[in-house]
């Protein structure tokens, strides 16, 4: 579909990506933009159903990321990935970033498995695991330079889950809305007990629409202390 690949150059230029990504990131993006839409009508995958809309909202939403923060041979887990965003989207236009994909859904990451192929995409991982749990494990905890979340929870809860995962010097990157700030107010507490610090919030306008997201920047400064995260249950009960 050269209509969307261009939408995407366009994206990128307006961005001032252009000269930092490969000449055929467009193009790959815009497959990526067909698998997902045609395996859309028979899985959940996303609510938007046009190639427009998907190239838009969530292929440039994502791209945006690399406005704020460098990739190149980094490492990155993707929590709670869904149909791969940001972190599919971060692979494809950062190929030396080394991408792990975690989702509680097998479906999902059966999907995104054979999107990887089918993209000959290499240096990324899926991984079927609850992000509380997989947070304890060796070699995942304090394990990555990168954390993203582009979900919709409380960022303390969200703080809870992704900041365990991000090495000391690393960054916790929160996929968020303008009106996020009376939650990284409430969240204050939260950062700094898992170790984390905020660097910075940072507003974007998605190319060709007129809707402003935001990214909050979280600095891991201090290991994150023993027993966090906590169980699912008690998180949603008492949030930090």
């Amino acid at each position: 579909m050269e209509h969307i690949t261009e939408i995407l150059r366009q994206g990128f230029q307006e961005y001032e990506l252009t000269g930092k990504l490969d000449p055929y990131a467009a193009q790959n993006l815009d497959w990526y933009c067909q698998l997902l839409l045609e395996k859309n009508q028979v899985m959940n995958l996303t609510a938007i159903r046009d190639p427009e809309g998907v190239a838009r909202l969530h292929m440039l939403d994502c791209a945006a990321l690399l406005k704020f923060c460098d990739f190149e041979n980094k490492t990155l887990i993707d929590v709670g990935t869904g149909a791969g965003f940001p972190g599919m989207v971060l692979k494809m236009l950062v190929p030396s970033l080394e991408v792990t994909l975690l989702d509680s859904l097998n479906k999902r990451l059966d999907w995104l498995l054979e999107t990887c192929g089918a993209l000959s995409l290499s240096g990324i991982r899926t991984l079927h695991a609850r992000a509380e749990e997989q947070a304890q494990v060796k070699g995942f905890r304090d394990g990555f330079d990168f954390a993203t979340a582009r979900a919709v929870a409380d960022l303390r809860l969200l703080c809870e889950l992704c900041l365990p995962y991000v090495k000391v010097g690393g960054r916790f990157l929160a996929m968020k809305s303008t009106a996020s700030g009376q939650e990284l107010a409430e969240a204050a507490h939260a950062i700094k007990l898992l170790g984390g610090r905020v660097a910075a919030s940072e507003d974007y306008t998605i190319p060709g629409t007129e809707i402003t997201h935001r990214v909050i920047i979280l600095e891991k400064v201090a290991p994150t202390l023993k027993g966090y995260p906590r169980r699912w249950s008690k998180m949603q009960k008492e949030p930090l």
